[in-house]
């Protein structure tokens, strides 16, 4: 017969030890993952509950949110105010790319013309606009917000160094230039 094997001290410690870090650590999991949920349940009701901004192509998707301040923008997407409304006038909006806060405008610098942007307004039909432009200004260039006496939105981040401002215009199709390519079907 096989006797039993006794644990000397060290392996007892050693065991109680791996036993706790592993406890420690699916805690730890378990409240960042509490934190993950809770901040996605918080999304869904601010993309059901105000205007939103759906870019599919480059997977952004952000409540908009009125005024362009840190308690805003720590959490949405930001209007500017002052600036026009969806589907009238230069909708503007502003979001971070960064990792510091809610990335939402990240994948903004993969924008290209023609990219479709959609503006949900809750209990209507989405608005789209279509890239047209998309270039780099200083962040004192606030000229970009201004009414230009078109329907036009216009995005608004940082570049990857934080020290200028990438500009995203985007125009309802009827307003863009042409889209079409070579067999004459619409970009989509």
């Amino acid at each position: 017969m096989k006797e039993k094997q006794k644990l000397t001290r060290r392996q007892r410690v050693s065991f109680i030890a791996g036993l706790l870090c592993m406890l420690a650590g699916c805690s730890i999991l378990a409240v960042l993952g509490g934190k993950r949920i809770a901040w996605r349940i918080k999304k869904a009701k601010l993309m059901r509950e105000n205007t939103s901004i759906v870019i599919p192509s480059l997977g952004i998707r952000a409540p908009i949110l009125e005024g362009v301040g840190q308690d805003v923008l720590k959490v949405a997407a930001g209007h500017f105010p002052g600036s026009g409304e969806v589907g009238s006038g230069n909708y503007c909006i502003a979001a971070h790319s960064s990792a510091i806060y809610k990335e939402y405008f990240n994948n903004l610098k993969n924008a290209e013309t023609g990219t479709e942007i959609l503006l949900c307004v809750p209990g209507k039909e989405p608005v789209s606009y279509y890239v047209t432009d998309h270039f780099i200004v200083e962040p004192s260039e606030t000229w970009i917000l201004d009414d230009f006496g078109d329907t036009r939105v216009t995005l608004v981040t940082c570049t990857d160094d934080g020290s200028q401002r990438r500009i995203i215009v985007g125009k309802p199709q009827s307003d863009a230039p042409d889209m079409t390519g070579e067999t004459g079907a619409a970009l989509s």
